[in-house]
């Protein structure tokens, strides 16, 4: 693994700040405490390099959204709790449960199904949250509001997972304020069945402020932590 400069260090410890400062503003407004928000530093096309210098900064959760670059960057970089956050295919959940501590994106009852039996073959237990749609739009995958009580069950009842609660992607070019409420909803039907099921993954760089207003504890930041994408391989 390359080394990171000082340069690249000093960079991301004032993106980190600046992040942090606007973190606790939105919790303030919010009147919650910062204690209730967990921070993904989603990691997507930067290099183990910049993982291990965020974790000297303090950082400890990493998303990634990709399953052969989260499994190398997860080799790479042991001791920090690494987030499957991108679209999951059925055919990659052996593969993600060898090394996800959590995944955020599960949207279909056969790919909880093919997750849990990659965690009883890897003598794993993950974490999984249900993604939701917020548009219906089936490009950007999630599960619509009737089939995610299907699949939260599937979940719950396998060994090898544990029901977390559920994650959402705020609607392009919609108000994510909106879009963040109508979640809150959902979760809180979630909840009614499933009462320790209560993590809500929404908000990233652009839509911090509205996804903690309506009760996130996991925002998935890239870009205000990491600065802008850069080609892989970087």
């Amino acid at each position: 693994m390359a080394r990171v400069s000082d340069g690249r260090v000093q960079q991301l410890a004032a993106n980190l700040a600046a992040f942090e400062a606007r973190l606790m503003a939105a919790c303030a407004a919010a009147e919650r405490p910062r204690s209730e928000i967990t921070v993904v530093a989603v990691t997507k096309t930067f290099p183990a390099s910049d993982v291990a210098a965020l974790v000297t900064l303090g950082v400890g959760d990493f998303g990634e959204n990709r399953d052969g670059e989260a499994r190398a960057k997860a080799a790479a970089i042991p001791g920090v709790r690494w987030h499957f956050v991108g679209r999951l295919q059925r055919n990659k959940c052996r593969s993600v449960a060898t090394y996800a501590d959590a995944v955020h994106s599960v949207d279909r009852i056969e790919v909880a199904d093919a997750l849990a039996h990659g965690a009883a073959r890897a003598g794993r237990l993950v974490d999984v949250l249900v993604q939701a749609s917020l548009d219906g739009d089936p490009a950007r995958g999630g599960a619509l509001p009737a089939d995610i009580p299907g699949i939260a069950e599937a979940c719950a009842r396998a060994e090898c997972l544990r029901l977390s609660g559920l994650m959402a992607v705020a609607p392009m070019d919609a108000d994510p304020d909106a879009a963040f409420a109508r979640l809150a909803e959902m979760a809180a039907a979630l909840v009614a069945d499933h009462p320790r099921a209560d993590a809500i993954s929404a908000g990233m760089s652009g839509d911090l402020e509205p996804a903690v207003r309506h009760g996130a504890t996991h925002v998935r930041v890239g870009t205000a932590l990491l600065g802008g994408r850069t080609p892989r391989g970087r």
